[in-house]
């Protein structure tokens, strides 16, 4: 049996398919797009299911609807699982009138149902299902109630039979019967339907072309506006038999939280505070504690073991420096702040399950207009602050082209997990006082950056107008634990699967590169130093430009920053492994080898320049596919790269001028 998952963005739809399946899925892309597709099991049946991507209609103004409707049209479901939100009724209802023009059986899973009822309001699901004609089957994916139920339905077949029923006026339904009746495809009415929208994708998407040039269609009316129109008649009428008031409704909490989280003069203070907290839990307290655990365990215990176990066995000195100094300093220098890492997903994922991230973006809609952008912007800006690609695969729902591109090109600027690890490497090293301060002036001065390019790009480049921002605001809820730690799971095994394969490879490159000279002399650091390698020579060619933002030549700072751009992790990797054949693993030789030249300006601009300079090559390549042009793709990243230079010199010049007076 073949099923499909439908539903608005937001609905609950990505929650129930997890629990549908359970660990019975598998991520990839759909073909020919980079919007991720997920597939699995049913638990306990061989059913397959596959989330569609969230969406609102199967109208094709979207990539998303385009896939999910030519999905829906030319695979052979068997069960269509429409997740409606029963407190957004209005909205949800609208594209399940449209599956229930399909020819596969359809299952109303009624969401947050219990959510509505504490307003005083209860949806009536045998009334509902009589208006629809599909079973419709109340659940909470939140609370994981219902689910068994519905799985028990699908099992026994106890599904209403697809029929088609009557939305429309009596002239628009003869209308769509007339056209129904010269059509040779599967799922006519819809494609009726759409034939009477005057839709100019639908005869690409079935297989009865030749009946639909033979139908003749002269109408006087706006028929789209006309077939609009009568689904959200319908709704009200369905809405009116199926909900019930069964007590005054008083302000919800909701109501009373956002009188404060939405308060004109107290939103963006609160939102400052909230991310000023997040970087200090993250970064800050908790943050540096776990990172000392993290490298004394690291760069102490399993070191000096290591070490000590392959001089036992007599290993010569480049094998115990290739494990000990490249392998175990790279990697290990990364593994420090995974602890940071999940407690900043974990923050961030809080926020987001919590309603309080919707909020923000809409209210810094207004800001963000008067800057060129919107709040649909902000967006792609939160996702990056996990991972630049996601983020950047998120501008397209941005639907103005320029402000689009602008998204894209900006998003990258937005402190991601890679980022961090430097951030917080710097701070711990140069201004141990105050990290977790340094910090969150980082990611306000990415903000800054970011309104400030936009209004310049926009002044000189761009000209469409910018649309209309709409967004319905979630209940505030409580955090579900199980599908937080879920979030923070996929996120840090992804990051740990960049650090055994992107950067252990890049980890064992710098090795090598710093341990042999030209002629593959090994370095042994008495007879023949570090400043003989092939990477010195390699970074002693444009340590020149970097010699603006530091206040000296440094090949080794220079290399690492450049190797940022296969993945922002490896800077910090680089920077260790160089250390340590200079010096020696342990916690201090950052701050006591060859990178003692750091001064607070110097490391504050090396900082922003890796911050702001081009993101990792996964980045890019996203760019790429996001802007559908490999120019544009090139203009992003000498634009990116360019700015950060330029800042990362202002920074460093006036921060000398400052610690000189």
């Amino acid at each position: 049996m073949k099923i499909a998952l439908v539903g608005n963005q937001n609905s609950g739809k990505t929650t129930l398919f997890n629990l549908l399946t359970g660990t019975n899925q598998k991520v990839g892309n759909w073909p020919g797009v980079t919007i991720e597709r997920k597939e699995g099991k049913i638990k306990g049946t061989d059913y397959t299911v596959v989330d569609l991507p969230g969406i609102y209609s199967l109208s094709p103004y979207t990539s998303e609807e385009q896939i999910s409707r030519n999905y829906v049209l030319n695979e052979k479901l068997d069960v269509i699982i429409n997740i409606v939100d029963a407190t957004s009724l209005e909205r949800s209802l609208y594209l399940t009138t449209q599956l229930l023009e399909l020819d596969a059986k359809v299952i109303v899973a009624l969401n947050m149902s219990d959510i509505l009822e504490k307003k005083g309001l209860v949806v009536h699901e045998d009334k509902l299902q009589t208006a629809l004609n599909a079973t419709v089957i109340k659940i909470s994916a939140l609370k994981n109630t219902g689910i068994d139920h519905l799985i028990q339905h699908i099992r026994d077949n106890e599904l209403e039979e697809s029929v088609d029923v009557p939305l429309f006026k009596n002239d628009v339904e003869e209308e769509i019967a007339k056209i129904q009746s010269k059509l040779t495809c599967d799922n006519k009415r819809f494609v009726a339907v759409k034939l009477l929208e005057n839709d100019e994708f639908i005869k690409e998407e079935v297989n009865c072309q030749e009946s639909i040039e033979k139908i003749e269609r002269n109408y006087d009316m706006d028929t789209e506006q006309v077939i609009a129109n009568g689904r959200y008649e319908f709704i009200e009428k369905v809405k009116k038999q199926a909900v019930v008031n069964v007590r005054t409704i008083k302000e919800s909490i909701s109501d009373k939280l956002d009188k404060i989280f939405l308060n004109k003069y107290l939103a963006i203070p609160i939102f400052v505070v909230i991310m000023a907290l997040v970087y200090y839990l993250s970064v800050g307290v908790v943050g540096t504690a776990t990172v000392d655990f993290m490298d004394g365990l690291v760069a102490g215990t399993i070191y000096d073991a290591v070490h000590a176990w392959l001089e036992g066995l007599n290993a010569s000195p480049w094998a115990i420096s290739l494990v000990c100094d490249g392998i175990i300093a790279g990697v290990g220098a990364v593994l420090n702040f995974v602890p940071q890492l999940m407690i900043l997903f974990l923050l961030l994922a809080c926020l987001e399950t919590s309603g309080y991230m919707s909020r923000i973006t809409f209210f810094l809609d207004k800001i963000f207009r008067k800057f060129g952008l919107s709040g649909k912007s902000l967006i792609p800006f939160i996702v990056g602050s996990g991972c630049s690609v996601p983020g950047i695969m998120a501008s397209r729902t941005v639907e103005n082209p320029d402000e689009k591109d602008l998204t894209i090109m900006l998003t990258p600027f937005i402190p991601c997990s890679a980022k961090l690890p430097i951030i917080a490497l710097f701070a711990s090293a140069f201004f141990k006082e105050s990290e977790w301060l340094v910090t969150v002036s980082l990611y306000l001065f990415a903000i800054a950056v970011i309104l400030i390019s936009a209004v310049v790009i926009n002044k000189l480049f761009m000209k469409n107008k910018k649309n209309t921002f709409i967004l319905e605001l979630p209940e505030y809820k409580v955090p579900s634990p199980k599908y937080v730690l879920r979030d923070v799971a996929e996120k840090t095994v992804s990051f740990l699967k960049r650090a055994g394969t992107v950067i252990l490879l890049c980890s064992v490159v710098v090795w090598f590169l710093a341990s042999f000279t030209i002629s593959f002399q090994y370095i042994d650091g008495e007879t023949i130093t570090i400043e003989s390698s092939m990477l010195a020579g390699i970074g002693n060619l444009f340590s020149w430009v970097f010699y603006p933002m530091l206040g000296e030549l440094s090949w080794a700072a220079a290399v690492s920053a450049v190797q940022g751009l296969v993945a922002k992790e490896v800077v910090v990797s680089s920077m260790e492994v160089i250390a340590g054949l200079e010096e020696g693993a342990g916690a201090e030789v950052f701050a006591s080898s060859l990178f003692s030249f750091f001064t607070g300006a110097s490391a504050y601009a090396f900082m922003v320049f890796n911050l702001f300079s081009a993101p990792c090559f996964g980045a890019i390549g996203a760019m790429r596919r996001e802007f559908g042009s490999s120019k544009k793709m090139w203009i992003a990243v000498g634009f990116q790269t360019g700015l950060a230079w330029v800042l990362a010199c202002l920074v460093f010049g006036i921060g000398s001028l400052i610690a000189l007076l």
